[in-house]
């Protein structure tokens, strides 16, 4: 009789060290799983489905209480201009929420619910995050309530243009799958911590979706509570990104490989004042080389408002050092 191959057995007929393989398998599985469950269970009771009415239509998104005594986290642009919000929780309840103030340039918005305390997630840190580990989204796609979808972190450090237009940095992405309606919801680790804001996906993409690094988030938030906004210092001009002359870098000792082209300055804003003027080249803001509108737009920081700060210019065969005071945006 021929021997039966080896791949052909079932589990019975390989005997324990094929028993012993499987019930590892199984462990593993059950880890996994363990995981996932203990990490919605911890954060699922925190998490909201957001209807949002505006003057002319209505939307809706997800959040998540981040106190118990009614803050919760969403999404700038899914309450922004929002005439009412009610929150809807896993357990049935709905409350109106109110604005407390939000950062399109990070997709950031802060909103407060009335009456009694609220099951509130755990904020982690995304800095010592790595590429790899476990990923939960909660959230809301497409209306579906308190949906969890799980994968990994694909990648740290990059960057996301917001609707307004600047680009937030430190963004999280993630092959868990979000759909319209997961924006403003939790990305949590497998301890059930809060290590993003889910943001934006890329339309036909397969699993590229990203969130708003919780490091970021806190920051954000700090600023919301204390003033209702972010500060940003603003210049007064309309610039573009150009290619530097290799000449022109070398010659004034720059390693700059782009500069920013200024296209017009505001009458009597803060570059007017200084001196620059249409079609300058900004090579340097505050020490710190300029290789683009948006290295111009991460140094505005709202530290830099009312200060002076030394602004680069190349003028045709001229390098100036303008002293510019920046104002709030």
């Amino acid at each position: 009789m021929e021997p039966v191959p080896q791949f052909l057995l079932n589990e019975s007929a390989r005997g324990e060290p094929g028993r012993a393989a499987a019930a590892d398998n199984g462990a593993l599985l059950d880890a996994y799983s363990a995981a996932v469950v203990a990490a919605v269970e911890a954060v699922a009771p925190a998490v909201a489905h957001l209807q949002v009415a505006f003057d002319r239509r209505a939307g809706s998104g997800s959040a998540f209480a981040f106190t118990p005594d009614g803050l919760l986290l969403t999404n700038s642009h899914v309450v922004h201009g929002a005439r009412r919000i009610v929150a809807t929780f896993a357990d049935g309840s709905s409350r109106d929420a109110h604005p407390v103030g939000e950062d399109p340039d990070t997709d950031i918005a802060v909103i407060r619910l009335g009456g009694a305390a609220l099951p509130a997630a755990r904020l982690g840190s995304s800095r010592e995050l790595r590429v790899g580990q476990l990923a939960i989204a909660i959230g809301n796609p497409y209306g579906f309530q308190h949906t969890v979808t799980a994968g990994v972190v694909s990648a740290l450090g990059r960057s996301l243009r917001a609707q307004s237009g600047r680009l937030i940095d430190d963004v999280l992405q993630t092959d868990a799958a979000l759909n319209p309606g997961n924006s403003g919801g939790p990305l949590v680790d497998s301890r059930g911590e809060v290590i993003g804001v889910n943001t934006a996906i890329i339309p036909g993409a397969q699993g590229i979706c990203f969130a708003t690094a919780i490091d970021t988030v806190k920051a954000v938030v700090v600023q919301l509570l204390r003033d209702g906004r972010v500060r940003r210092g603003y210049l007064g001009l309309a610039g573009a990104t150009v290619p530097l002359a290799r000449r022109l870098a070398r010659h004034f000792t720059l390693d700059n490989e782009r500069a920013v082209r200024i296209e017009s300055v505001e009458k009597s804003g803060p570059a007017a004042k200084a001196g620059a003027e249409a079609g300058d080249l900004i090579v340097r803001f505050g020490g710190q080389a300029v290789n683009g509108i948006d290295d111009l737009h991460r140094l505005l920081t709202g530290e830099r408002i009312g200060g002076e700060s030394v602004l680069t210019l190349l003028r045709g065969a001229r390098r100036l050092d303008l002293s510019v005071v920046a104002a709030e945006r």
